[in-house]
């Protein structure tokens, strides 16, 4: 297989910097829904990017859970990322909408949310899920699958569908942005970028327009 050869020609649709909307949050929130109609494959899915201890970028895909004053996903705190957010809480985002040829990149800084809003969100998800966060010590190393396996076997002897409760050591994250790209692919690479900037002196957002 010959990597170079492999190129598709983007022209779905293009992007004008009079046609965004003043707030990137409800340019977001358009273009979500625009994914969501064009039935894009795990429309919600996003590319986190952290920092480790010593200075590396680390990346994995997780799921965007609510959008508020934020992006908000739900982890485990004792994860590689949760450790890597809890020396440095600052993280990058990014949306792939390969169906519509679009990418939303986000840079901001990270929190936890509370405790009552990981619990509501916990108590949301399947039974499976939920013994899923406490049986997995995410990532760390484990002898076999079977350790998790006879964790989760464990646990649905401890609890029932109506007595589990959030482990303290997983929740929820919000990323609160400063900076938002929102990318459309166009024809020859010559894509349009309308990038946000968050001016902290006035809280409001510069637009501008970006070379591809």
């Amino acid at each position: 297989m010959k990597l170079a050869s492999i190129r598709k020609e983007y022209s779905l649709q293009s992007l004008e910097i009079n046609q965004v909307a003043k707030d990137p949050f409800l340019q977001f929130s358009q273009w979500l829904k625009e994914a969501v109609e064009a039935e894009v494959l795990e429309v919600n899915a996003m590319c986190l990017a952290t920092v480790s201890k010593d200075g590396f970028p680390n990346s994995r895909v997780v799921l965007l859970k609510e959008l508020d004053e934020g992006f908000v996903f739900f982890t485990n705190y004792e994860s590689s990322k949760g450790k890597e957010l809890e020396s440095n809480p600052k993280a990058s985002l990014t949306f792939f909408w390969a169906e519509i040829e679009r990418q939303v990149r986000i840079v901001g800084t990270v929190s936890k949310v509370s405790a009552e809003e990981s619990d509501a969100y916990f108590l949301s998800r399947p039974y499976g899920s939920q013994l899923g966060a406490w049986a997995s010590p995410q990532s760390q190393e484990i002898l076999s699958r079977e350790v998790i396996e006879t964790n989760q076997k464990d646990l649905e002897r401890k609890f029932t569908e109506s007595s589990i409760i959030r482990p303290s050591h997983w929740g929820g994250y919000r990323l609160v942005p400063h900076r938002i790209e929102f990318w459309q692919g166009r024809p020859s690479r010559l894509h349009d970028r309308i990038c946000y900037q968050k001016d902290q002196d006035t809280n409001s957002w510069k637009v501008a327009r970006l070379a591809p």
